[in-house]
């Protein structure tokens, strides 16, 4: 339904939080990241190096000369391929066009050519048709291909097999049936109904030119920190000297004394600026929900300002090596308490800004690239403690084979290999068990709620549980029934069910205070009868905020009240609401006195459970059990849901809500269904 009100312009208020986000974490990232200087010198072709031998100081490329670099810029532009847009609209407008003028039929030829010829230019405009100029402009070269553009796909075609206007139109008597009425045929002026509907796509088109020619490396290669360059006295041949002109573009960019600290800090800033910039923009874009929830957004650039900052200060002052931060716990708490794309980009940003001032950061970004994804994929849904535990040695085991891939692509002597890196990474491992208990850490002090946590809730022996059980067992049989199906249909439609079964076994637990007022909880005696029918409507619905108030006391998580507050919406006691007008007909009804205080449900997990808590419930008021009255009360129940709009403010789809009433009517069929009768054995 996400019909939710959805701004698309960010309020001056958001934008200023933002940037407050972003100003704050490059300043304080910035502040600690450790500070380098280089050196210059002159180079001379043909000659021997006068200077003492020379190591790389740091990791830089080898550029290619401005020759190289422009002919392979040549070669490559072979490989342009120009966007075009096909266009339904017109292919439609021109076939409904043709087959209008020609209702009563063709002059001299059955009715059946209609349908002929519309088959025939739909099957042309199908392969494309272009216009004619363009067409014998980039057919001068036969091997030259189009991408041709049609809603979300893009092909990529060969120019011979699309077709200009001209071209289109002898095609179509290429068609044995057609070429035989040709005369007939031309005197419809079929060029009429022919019009290109390939479109030149000319933002594309110019991107694509660019991409192309700003895909060619600049360089051709690598020198990493510590590599031998020259020695004293070797001749600067023509390999080293473009190593060495390379070396020193670096340099120049890195000038000693007081510009080059400035120069370095503003590239810092810039560097690290863009990166958090970008993973702003994407939270905007994509998860603008957290910024409305400041703990997530407080957690997210708090996790990655604390682990840059831990790595910058181990190489400002060398405590041991980078590899023993484990930086796979940012993706790990991020996937347990929001998702796996938003995890995925914080652990980029960060590993990114830390292989900014790191020797080898090529390596390190694979490397921890790597441990990131391992983290993330093995924590699809956390449910149950262990997890923790194997995420831990899968993220150790496959960092480790990425560092030995790696050493293994730089080295061809196993022996000149340093395995030092690999107890840091095993020291990595052993760290990444503490997840568990930062995580309760960070679940208390951002106000998270895990699966973990869900599950523990969810125990039977939870005090209020037990105590519903005892005091209330109809409602905590209704509860658990609820959540069995909110769960299924959470399944089914992709929200979170482990958190709606949570929900579901508390939702009603505001019914423990007065049981014997809900039906289900009663046994013959039914103290409404004695009750007008505005009490019983204030009985009924005071279980939600008594509900609210033992979440309190028992001091249930936010998500858990939510439910609680939600699963009635702002709906009505329809049942008293009903009584009461019909006793009261000539009386004005104050509908407040009525209605549930609410809010409607702003989750998908909320809707979830207010449809399964809704059919459950009416389900045991069935005269009998048949696919047919099953359906007709889902349907019923749900479809009014809908036209009362208590999904207005939640992101659930029709799609979404159909799947729902097809779960539920599965489920109630397997419950409700009828046992067949054992025959009595004759004497």
């Amino acid at each position: 339904m996400s019909s939710f009100n959805i701004k698309n312009d960010v309020t001056w208020r958001d934008f200023l939080i933002r940037s407050a986000f972003i100003i704050g974490t490059v300043v304080i990232i910035v502040w600690m990241m450790p500070r380098s200087s280089n050196i210059s010198f002159k180079i001379e072709r043909g000659k021997p190096w006068t200077y003492s031998d020379l190591k790389a100081p740091f990791d830089f490329p080898i550029y290619k000369s401005d020759e190289i670099v422009k002919a392979e810029r040549d070669s490559l532009m072979q490989q342009y391929e120009p966007y075009y847009l096909y266009n339904d609209e017109i292919v439609n407008k021109q076939i409904r066009q043709f087959v209008k003028d020609y209702n009563n039929g063709i002059p001299g030829l059955s009715k059946d050519y209609i349908s002929f010829v519309a088959n025939r230019l739909r099957g042309l405009y199908a392969q494309g048709i272009m216009n004619s100029s363009e067409y014998a402009r980039l057919n001068k070269d036969t091997t030259q291909n189009i991408r041709i553009i049609n809603g979300k796909d893009a092909n990529s075609v060969a120019i011979t097999k699309v077709h200009s206007v001209v071209s289109a139109y002898e095609q179509i008597f290429l068609d044995e049936s057609l070429a035989a009425h040709r005369e007939i045929l031309q005197k419809c002026n079929l060029n009429d109904y022919i019009t290109p509907n390939l479109i030149y796509d000319k933002e594309r088109s110019e991107a694509s030119l660019n991409d192309l020619r700003n895909s060619i490396p600049l360089a051709s290669g690598l020198v990493q920190h510590g590599q031998k360059i020259i020695e004293r006295g070797e001749i600067v041949d023509a390999k080293t000297y473009d190593i060495l002109i390379s070396f020193e573009k670096e340099t120049q960019r890195r000038e000693t004394g007081k510009q080059q600290i400035s120069m370095t800090i503003m590239g810092q800033i810039l560097f690290v600026g863009i990166l958090i910039t970008c993973f702003t923009i994407f939270l905007t874009l994509f998860r603008k929900d957290y910024f409305e929830k400041m703990r997530s957004t407080t957690m997210l650039y708090a996790l990655i300002t604390i682990f840059v900052v831990i790595a910058s200060v181990m190489v400002k002052h060398s405590i041991l090596h980078v590899y023993i931060v484990p930086f796979a716990m940012v993706p790990i708490f991020i996937r347990v308490f929001m998702d796996s794309r938003t995890a995925f980009m914080a652990h980029t940003t960060m590993i990114l800004i830390c292989a900014s001032f790191l020797q080898h950061p090529l390596e390190f970004v694979s490397v921890e690239l790597v441990a990131g994804l391992v983290a993330i994929f093995s924590l699809r849904e956390l449910s149950s403690r262990s997890q923790l535990f194997w995420t831990a040695v899968f993220v150790t085991i496959g960092a480790t084979l990425m560092n030995l891939a790696t050493d293994w692509i730089q080295n061809d002597d196993i022996m000149k290999i340093s395995y030092s890196e690999y107890n840091y990474l095993a020291i990595n491992g052993l760290l990444l068990f503490c997840s568990y208990p930062l995580l309760y850490l960070i679940e208390k002090a951002f106000g998270f709620t895990s699966n973990i946590t869900l599950i523990e809730l969810s125990d039977m022996n939870k005090t209020l549980l037990r105590k519903m059980s005892e005091v209330a067992p109809g409602t905590f049989q209704h509860s658990i029934q609820v959540g069995n199906l909110a769960a299924e249909i959470a399944n089914k439609i992709g929200g979170k069910s482990q958190l709606v079964r949570t929900g579901a076994m508390y939702h009603d637990i505001g019914k423990i205070i007065n049981p014997i007022y809900f039906t289900e909880n009663q046994s013959g005696i039914n103290p409404h009868e004695k009750m007008g029918a505005i009490d019983s409507a204030q009985m009924i619905i005071s279980h939600v905020t008594e509900g609210i108030k033992l979440a309190d006391k028992y001091n249930l998580p936010n998500v858990i009240k939510e439910f609680i507050s939600t699963h009635h919406g702002q709906g009505k006691a329809k049942y008293f609401y009903v009584k009461y007008k019909t006793e009261h007909p000539n009386d004005t009804v104050d509908d407040l006195l009525f209605t549930y205080p609410g809010p409607n449900p702003f989750t998908k997990e909320q809707a979830i459970l207010m449809m399964a808590d809704t059919v459950e419930a009416a389900s045991r008021s069935l005269p009998d059990y048949t696919e047919k009255t099953i359906r007709e009360l889902v349907n019923k129940l749900i479809d009014g849901q809908v036209a009362d709009g208590y999904f207005k403010e939640c992101p659930i789809t029709f799609r979404d809500i159909a799947y729902a009433k097809t779960v539920l009517i599965e489920k109630l069929k397997t419950i409700y269904h009828t046992r067949i009768s054992y025959p009595e054995l004759k004497k």
